[in-house]
């Protein structure tokens, strides 16, 4: 057995309480760490936001007054970078900024804190370009560009925040300041209000957890007693139908000793007594003058005589053939010799039990029954043509089959009219349910050579 069917073995083994609780914690799992940092993501970007518009403001203060000379001017004077630094060196602000740079549109460097920028031009960023459109942006601790070789080397958490500088009157954006605030604080802030997030998610989903696992448990637990009653019920019904099979089984038994006894008592009794009848009406014969009483006694010794015969083909049909003590294929084997002597046509037997040695006595009988059913039934109305009795047993199911290759059924089939040699298919099917089988009459297809078939099907688990 594979790995993956020992799996879903091992996982349906679970009641339903427990494949919730997996499947759910993983679930729950998942959820938390997706809205968690979903959650933080959002907190972090207000934050952040937040912090660079404040900073922006301040910084807008200082920095804009000596920007303006960029409106009519490509680069600012040595000068004015100097008044910058100056500027930010004496202010608390300052102290937090490590650096800063002046970008004028298409990338280019007019002013930095560190000179050797300066007039170079570098690739506009997407921070950049938002900030050209008149929005303040900022990142947080993603110094990847190639302008921060410098600020990356220091180690630290800093805010980098893109401010635009507008023209005084106009409103135009005339430059971007970058600026590089040191965030160690916030950096804290942050992971504080990523635990937190992170808690009250993981509080959400378990509250949630919990009170859905406590109602699937619940109905986990009906779901487990009502299990446990319907396998209880399964298996008194079980028991209750081997023992109605068995019963049923016994019965026809005490059925057909009965049939045999009548049987045998029409054939001591009734045909007796009517063959006495038929002697001693022949030897009157000779004491009758006159040729109309001679006529007269014809009759009624030809009617005696018919009874005779039908009373003991009737017995014949009633009567089994010793089905206690000789195997099923006997049975069969005989059962088809005897049909094919009294309607002269062939009758092909094929019988394979498989690994059994014979069948219980109750269904040898019921076989025996339907194999006389069928081959009168393929006599009668397919003039016996292709006449075949099959029995095969596999998977402890064993099925019979009799068929013909004659015309088939036209009509729907007779189930109630007893012949002289059976009780007729409304009665067979009776027999056959009692064990816990079927019978079916039916067309062969025409690709198996057409004609009509009775099937038989019984499972030999519930009548051993």
């Amino acid at each position: 057995m594979s790995d993956i069917s020992l799996g879903r073995n091992a996982w349906s083994n679970l009641s339903l309480a427990r494949q919730f609780a997996l499947a759910g914690g993983v679930v729950m799992l998942v959820a938390t760490l997706a809205v968690g940092f979903w959650v933080s993501g959002r907190i972090e970007d207000v934050v952040v936001r937040n912090t660079a518009n404040a900073t922006a403001r301040y910084m807008d203060s200082f920095i804009a007054p000596l920007t303006q000379d960029l409106a009519d001017h490509e680069m600012l004077s040595p000068d004015v970078s100097a008044e910058i630094e100056r500027t930010l060196s004496g202010t608390s602000l300052g102290a937090r900024v490590v650096s800063f740079k002046i970008w004028r549109e298409g990338g280019r460097l007019v002013g930095a804190s560190n000179a050797a920028l300066i007039g170079q031009t570098f690739e506009v960023t997407e921070e950049l370009q938002l900030a050209w459109t008149g929005d303040v942006h900022a990142d947080f601790d993603a110094l990847g560009d190639d302008e921060d070789a410098a600020e990356n080397a220091m180690g630290l958490p800093l805010l980098e925040i893109y401010s635009p500088v507008r023209e005084r009157g106009s409103g135009r954006v005339i430059a971007v300041a970058e600026f590089y605030e040191v965030a160690t604080q916030l950096e804290s802030d942050l992971a504080k209000a990523r635990v937190a997030s992170f808690a009250a998610v993981a509080l959400v989903m378990a509250l949630i957890g919990g009170s859905l696992f406590a109602i699937v448990l619940r109905g986990s637990r009906t779901i487990d007693r009502q299990v446990v009653a319907l396998k209880d019920l399964s298996a008194r019904n079980v028991a209750l139908r081997l023992r109605v099979q068995g019963a049923a089984g016994r019965f026809s038994e005490m059925n057909e000793q009965a049939l045999r006894r009548i049987g045998e008592d029409l054939h001591d009794g009734p045909a007796q007594l009517m063959g006495f009848a038929a002697l001693r009406l022949d030897a009157l014969r000779g004491h009758l003058a006159s040729d109309q009483a001679r006529q007269e006694l014809d009759g009624v010794e030809s009617a005696v005589r018919e009874s005779i015969r039908e009373v003991r083909s009737i017995s014949r049909g009633l009567s089994l053939p010793d089905v206690d003590r000789k195997p099923i294929a006997t049975l069969l084997q005989g059962l088809a010799d005897a049909h094919a002597a009294r309607t002269e046509t062939a009758v092909d037997v094929v019988c394979d039990l498989g690994e059994r040695a014979d069948l219980p006595l109750a269904v040898k009988i019921c076989v025996y029954r339907v194999a006389q059913e069928g081959l009168t039934n393929a006599w009668r109305h397919g003039g016996g043509k292709g006449q075949k009795v099959r029995l095969w047993i596999a998977s402890d199911i064993l099925r019979v089959s009799v068929s013909d290759s004659g015309p088939g059924l036209t009509g729907p089939a007779r189930r109630s009219e007893p012949d002289d040699t059976g009780l007729g298919l409304a009665g067979l099917a009776d027999r056959v349910e009692t064990l816990g089988g079927h019978i079916e009459l039916r067309n062969r297809p025409a690709s198996d050579g057409g004609g009509a078939e009775l099937r038989m099907t019984l499972d030999l688990r519930g009548v051993e």
